[in-house]
């Protein structure tokens, strides 16, 4: 079993088409610890979606589902929160936040959270 990674999903949905609802189940089934934040509240199996800025402690990942205009906001919480990395998935790239990331000591990586999953390399 790989270390558990409390991981933050930045655009989470109760809908179970949306990749960040996906990303959800599929961390926990890797035996990671999630919680999210998303556009509206709500829960994927009793897990509580947040909304706004809510505090959260010892986070290793954000993993976002946001297009980076949405992610301009984010920019000083998800930096406060001190992750080791934040991945951009498919659709999230941002160049700003990369940047941002790197000059706080943030890894930034390209990539898709199911993939890394599934291959072992999350």
């Amino acid at each position: 079993m790989l270390s558990n990674k409390k991981t933050l999903i930045i655009g989470a949905s109760e809908n179970p088409e949306r990749y960040a609802n996906k990303a959800f189940h599929s961390l926990i089934r890797y035996g990671h610890t999630v919680v999210m934040l998303g556009n509206k509240a709500g829960e994927i199996e009793g897990e509580i979606i947040q909304t706004g800025t809510p505090k959260f402690e010892a986070i290793d990942t954000v993993t976002l589902y946001i297009n980076p205009k949405n992610q301009e906001p984010y920019y000083d919480y998800i930096l406060a929160l001190k992750p080791k990395r934040i991945i951009f998935n498919p659709g999230t790239e941002n160049p700003i936040l990369t940047q941002l990331a790197e000059q706080n000591g943030i890894e930034a990586t390209v990539a898709c959270t199911l993939v890394l999953l599934s291959i072992g390399a999350y």
